[in-house]
């Protein structure tokens, strides 16, 4: 069988600032414009009304979309339910300006009107099979939970990793996940992608994604360090992230397979949620191994262990890179005395 990067021997760690730069090129703009923009939030979060209608013939999606245009009912989701005849319309609450000015009845009653001027009265030409009205409390409500989801997998995984590693894991692995929600929430405004429910999911999605991968480069991490008890910790995650790169390569990759085969294959509805498992499973990948790393690194440096575990365990950096190769050995009688280079090296090692 072919194992892929069976011998990957990459150095990661070195490039963490270009990974850092590169990031904060992606965070900084795109969160600028988050601010003075916002997010494009759907139905779900800001009120609007769902339609379901039958229509006598087959009319097709775009034509209903053009009778809402031409009434100024803007940014509606039309999408095909169950049969030809069959659809689906999502209308948010409009503002001054547009016919479904108001409330969500407000807004039901200039569907339905569009709807009568482009295809004909009802019921002849169409039915109006249901309508539900999400109010814009709801959306709050909603809205608010989202965030409230998103906030406690930070607390979880935080209290997780700390029993299950150390505070310095879990630290380290929550300001990687942290890293991995600007830079969606970025990608997310830079497109103008409506924020629905679905696309939350698939943010929630990318959270687990990316810590199971960051907990699986630590747990090798862990393992390493009471293998290899003379590396310093920068060689350490190095050999740990080129130990599991097969494994993320390999997870990831397929399912990123399918989710950009959804970009393309899908419909107008599911193609914000395609777009955005697929940048969140890359960058997941790619904070797993130049965020939350080098994090732990300079985590470990700054504050390093105390205890008996982590004491044995963790060994601070001598310097950001590794240490340069050891001076030639100096003239026999000299090497092997206390005071000599050798006994310099042991010293160093400890």
């Amino acid at each position: 069988m072919i194992r892929l990067f069976a011998t990957a021997d990459y150095d990661f760690i070195k490039w963490r600032r270009w990974a850092y730069g590169l990031t904060a090129a992606i965070i900084i703009p795109g969160f600028s414009l988050f601010l003075v923009r916002g997010l494009n939030y759907s139905i779900e979060f800001t009120g609007g009304t769902l339609i379901q209608v039958q229509t006598a013939q087959p009319v097709g999606a775009e034509r209903i979309r053009g009778a809402l245009d031409a009434a100024r009912i803007r940014d509606a989701e039309i999408q095909q339910f169950g049969g030809p005849n069959d659809y689906v319309i999502r209308a948010r609450i409009g503002t001054a300006g547009t016919t479904a000015e108001g409330t969500t009845e407000a807004t039901a009653a200039a569907v339905d009107s569009a709807l009568a001027r482009s295809l004909g009265p009802p019921p002849a030409a169409f039915t109006i099979v249901r309508t539900e009205a999400v109010g814009p409390k709801v959306g709050r409500e909603l809205q608010g939970k989202a965030f409230l989801a998103i906030f406690f997998s930070f607390i979880v995984t935080l209290v997780y990793l700390a029993f299950r590693f150390e505070w310095r894991f879990g630290l380290a692995a929550v300001l990687a996940t942290f890293h991995d929600i600007l830079t969606t929430i970025a990608f997310i405004r830079y497109l103008d992608l409506e924020v629905s429910l679905v696309v939350v999911g698939a943010v929630l999605t990318m959270v687990g994604y990316s810590l199971n991968d960051t907990i699986i480069i630590f747990d090798r991490v862990r393992e390493n360090l009471r293998k290899f008890r003379r590396q310093n910790l920068y060689e350490i995650l190095n050999l740990s992230i080129n130990e599991t790169l097969p494994r993320s390569v390999l997870t990831h990759g397929t399912t990123m397979a399918t989710t950009i085969a959804l970009v393309f294959l899908a419909g107008e509805v599911l193609r914000p949620f395609a777009l955005v498992m697929t940048f969140a499973i890359f960058t997941g990948t790619f904070s797993s191994i130049y965020i939350a790393a080098p994090l732990l690194m300079y985590i470990e440096k700054r504050w390093p262990g105390e205890d008996a575990r982590g004491a044995r365990m963790f060994r601070r950096a001598a310097a950001d890179a590794p240490a340069s190769p050891p001076a030639s050995p100096p003239p026999a009688g000299g090497a092997g005395g206390p005071g000599g280079a050798g006994g310099a090296r042991s010293k160093a090692a400890v």
